[in-house]
């Protein structure tokens, strides 16, 4: 029997007004149409995540059992201040355990037309401490606000992934 691979969608922040939702949203959709892989969006801002990230207490049991069943995961980070969100990082910090050898995937987006590079660029040590496995090739959704629609379809076929 052939399971489906599990792919985690982690949107990396919990600003108001985010847009980069919207490109975290279409890679899950977009994964769930590629037969034998199911996806999970992870929205931080719908976890609990007391403290500083470290001891059992700083865990949310929901994104605990959700990065121990997958067996891979897609970041979508937003550039802020030429690196990635504390929001993610805090995330990260909180499975060690869970991230051992599994592969991850990484979409950068901006407002600008760089698509999130320097974001992809400074994750890239923190995804290594984790033991996780990068791809070699990153996705960017650069110009985010033209990218996609109010209701989130992409209409700027230039930044499909």
């Amino acid at each position: 029997m052939v399971q489906d691979l599990h792919i985690a969608v982690i949107t990396g922040t919990t600003r108001q007004g985010r847009k980069s939702i919207m490109a975290a949203k279409y890679i899950a959709d977009f994964g769930n149409t590629i037969e034998g892989v199911k996806t999970t969006l992870v929205d931080p801002a719908q976890l609990n995540l007391p403290g500083d990230g470290s001891g059992p207490e700083a865990k949310d049991p929901v994104y605990s059992e959700i990065t121990q069943k997958a067996d891979a995961f897609y970041i979508v980070t937003p550039e802020y201040n030429h690196s990635f969100p504390g929001s993610l990082k805090r995330l990260l910090d909180s499975e060690f355990d869970n991230y051992l050898h599994k592969p991850v995937a990484i979409a950068g987006v901006s407002s600008g037309p760089w698509g999130g590079v320097r974001a992809i660029e400074s994750l890239l040590p923190t995804l290594r401490t984790l033991g996780l496995v990068m791809t070699k090739y990153d996705s960017h959704f650069p110009r985010i606000s033209e990218a996609f629609d109010e209701e989130g379809n992409i209409v700027n076929k230039s930044s499909e992934t």
